[in-house]
């Protein structure tokens, strides 16, 4: 499959498939710079030290100068953007000039809307408030904070380069530069951790009151450094019902301090939820640029190279490409590059399907049933109650109608198979808090046999 695929069919923009998929609205960047690598993380990430950053780091020059190409190579499909979100890494590292350099080059491609959220990941310690200012006058209008922890020993034992005191200091700046819609993500189930310093950890973000809130289950992977030093469930990692004890606790103590629980592992005040990140989460198009990235266009799903001279190379051949007055598929094509993308392929309808539930299922009012009565077929939507009637009885599933009424007492002794004792509106969605922290099982059962005749 042809690595380019991704830029070659946005020449296909007048086409019907555009109006099939949608015209993305939102564009992830991928700053792929860190001090060090956190023992946890599995991202693509290039470790610069504690003394690099911004204009005096020539791979951090270098990288900006790349990605600016690679913006520059995406044509528009016609829509401005509503969100743009800078994740990595840590895009802090970034000097002023070098974020208003990449949001200018995304403005002059695409038009940012008026009003667009444009959000940064930014890690305490990393910034100024100088630089902070700078930001915002480049039009950055909300911040995700990293914090993961308010115990310096946890923090050190993730591999952390930030301190407690240093969490503080961040957020006095965050204020003191006039942004107001700041996120503060936190880790549990991080080695050692117990039920009492996960408490201590959510109410000292309380006291912070960010608008937003991400908390996060830890999750062993394979090659990183706790994926080398844990077994999964095993000690020192706290056991699983203790992981499901921190799970309610962060909904009991969130939801009283009035957050809205909107997803599965996010909490925001009215308002407040993450505009961007609902797009991932309601399976819409969108760019996704720099290494490592994924984007999702015109029912294509391509992740960029995970290593940084890969993605170089991949921008000069898709460069090379796109040059062409009458570009051909494979043209100029470096060996190697193909083997580079992680994924690179057009999403079926039966994966169309799954995504839906997937991800719709982590929001806290999962999926529309008129919507999925519409775009699936009648057995499809069978499989779907059939699949879900054993954890209806737990009430790990639940059915709410237009008029917000959850259906179960009363329809104890209902068929989710017989649709015609079931709404064809409202919404199917998972309960909080027992089916969220159950919903891997009910996905990999929905997966199971809705992908047994495909």
């Amino acid at each position: 499959m042809n690595p380019t695929t991704d830029y070659l069919t946005f020449e296909l923009k007048k086409s019907a498939s555009a109006v099939n998929w949608g015209i993305p609205s939102s564009v992830y960047v991928h700053i792929p710079f860190c001090r060090r690598r956190c023992y946890y993380c599995d991202f693509p990430v290039f470790v610069v030290g504690d003394r690099k950053n911004g204009d005096n780091s020539g791979t951090i020059v270098q990288y900006v100068a790349v990605l600016c190409q690679e913006i520059a190579e995406t044509p528009n499909l016609g829509a401005s953007l509503n969100t743009v979100f800078f994740g990595g890494g840590t895009p802090s590292l970034l000097s002023v000039s070098q974020l208003s350099q990449i949001l200018e080059t995304i403005d002059g491609k695409f038009g940012i809307a008026a009003g667009a959220e444009i959000s940064i990941e930014i890690d305490p310690g990393t910034f100024t408030l100088e630089q902070l200012r700078g930001y915002a006058a480049a039009g950055v209008n909300r911040v995700s904070l990293g914090v993961q922890a308010f115990q310096d020993e946890l923090l050190q034992a993730c591999g952390r380069s930030h301190s407690v005191a240093e969490i503080f200091e961040a957020v006095e700046i965050v204020r003191s530069a006039g942004i107001v819609n700041f996120s503060v993500d936190l880790i549990s189930g991080l080695p050692h951790q117990t039920l009492e310093q996960w408490e201590y950890s959510l109410k000292s973000a309380v006291e912070i009151a960010p608008t937003h809130l991400s908390i996060y289950d830890l999750i062993v992977e394979q090659g990183t450094a706790f994926g080398r030093y844990f077994e999964a469930g095993a000690q020192p990692l706290p056991a699983d019902e203790t992981a499901a004890q921190m799970y309610r606790l962060a909904r009991e103590i969130l939801t009283a301090a009035g957050y809205e629980h909107y997803e599965i592992s996010n909490y925001a005040r009215d308002g407040y939820q993450c505009r961007h990140n609902r797009v991932y989460w309601e399976n819409r198009p969108y760019y996704g640029l720099g290494m490592g990235a994924a984007s999702y266009v015109q029912g294509r799903r391509v992740t960029r190279p995970r290593k940084t001279q890969e993605y170089y190379q991949w921008v000069r051949s898709i460069s090379s490409v796109t040059s062409e007055s009458t570009p051909q598929p494979g043209a100029e094509i470096q060996p190697g590059i193909e083997a580079a993308i992680e994924q690179n392929f057009q999403v079926s309808e039966n994966d169309v399907l799954l995504e839906t539930l997937m991800l719709g299922l982590r929001l806290a009012e999962g999926v529309s049933l008129s919507a999925l009565t519409a775009k699936f077929s009648q057995q499809t939507v069978d499989k779907i109650w059939d699949c879900l009637q054993p954890y209806w009885r737990l009430r790990w599933v639940e059915i709410v109608t237009e008029a917000g009424a959850i259906l179960f007492e009363g329809f104890a002794n209902v068929n989710l198979g017989d649709r015609a004792q079931l709404p064809l509106s409202g919404n199917l969605r998972l309960s909080d808090p027992e089916g969220f922290l159950f919903s891997n099982t009910i996905l990999a059962d929905l997966f199971s046999k809705l992908g047994e005749d495909n």
